[in-house]
């Protein structure tokens, strides 16, 4: 019996168009009727999740979300449950081999600003700050406080070209230092080395006492299959990446039609 439905974001609960299906939201009000937990699992900021958790009702004490890929967990009523961020130097460090590289950079702090050294900005990076509903803030290392400012993840981003051509060289020069991720043709990511989707997704089902076999994770990219590798069921949209489709126990249809609400259908009504 599937008791928490965990829910990627990008490419899966949204559609071509950033936009939940009425199949999405007729399935999952139904899930939350029957006491289904039902968990947004996402790269983004609080920010970028709470007007799709408003839209599908995900409310209150009982209801809960991974953002920034699990770096901050929270209750649906805004309270922290569990931050694993990482230090304030990065920026330095980052701003430097990102300028040695040309290639766009941001940080994503723990109250979901953006704030990039980059005064040239990438239009990838105001499409990050719009779809994240976040604020932007351009900061030369000089003006970025050397204490306090709370870093959830570092980004760089822009054309699948250009990360392609650098990703395997990232992983290689700060690969032990973070978990670098390649969640979205776009977007590579560093996080605290222990941070991914299915260790949030972990340590929240232990807190709630339901096991593996009773959740299920739907997703399409790769930053999904942490949590594909923790649960007892995984579901890869039809859109999905090759990688994610060959490692999930079934491939639903595409996020344009009806891909989650067919997987709901099948494994949990």
């Amino acid at each position: 019996m599937i008791k928490l439905i965990a829910i990627d974001t990008d490419g899966t609960l949204l559609n071509s168009q950033e936009e939940i299906q009425a199949s999405t939201k007729e399935a999952i009000s139904k899930a939350l009727d029957r006491g289904v937990k039902v968990v947004l699992c996402s790269g983004r900021p609080i920010a970028g999740l709470a007007p799709y958790m408003n839209e599908l009702g995900i409310k209150g004490e009982d209801q809960y979300a991974l953002t920034l890929n699990g770096a901050i967990s929270r209750k649906a009523s805004g309270e922290i449950m569990t931050s694993d961020l990482i230090a304030n130097s990065v920026y330095r460090r980052l701003t430097a081999y990102a300028l040695s590289l040309k290639l766009p950079f941001n940080i994503v702090d723990f109250e979901s600003r953006i704030i990039t050294p980059n005064h040239d900005i990438d239009p990838m990076v105001y499409q990050q700050a719009y779809e994240n509903q976040a604020v932007l803030f351009v900061r030369s290392v000089e003006e970025f406080p050397e204490k306090g400012q709370a870093i959830a993840k570092a980004c760089f981003v822009g054309s699948q070209e250009l990360l392609d051509r650098v990703e395997d060289r990232v992983k290689e020069d700060w690969g032990q230092d973070f978990n670098v991720l390649r969640t979205d043709a776009r977007f590579l990511e560093l996080l605290n080395p222990k941070v991914n989707k299915g260790q949030g997704l972990k340590e929240l089902c232990g807190r709630l006492e339901i096991a593996p076999e009773e959740v299920m994770a739907i997703g399409d990219e790769r930053n999904d299959l942490d949590m594909f590798a923790f649960t007892g069921t995984s579901v890869a949209m039809g859109n999905g990446n090759d990688l994610v489709k060959q490692a999930a126990d079934y491939v639903t249809s595409s996020n344009d039609e009806d891909g989650i609400a067919q997987a709901l259908e099948k494994f949990v009504f």
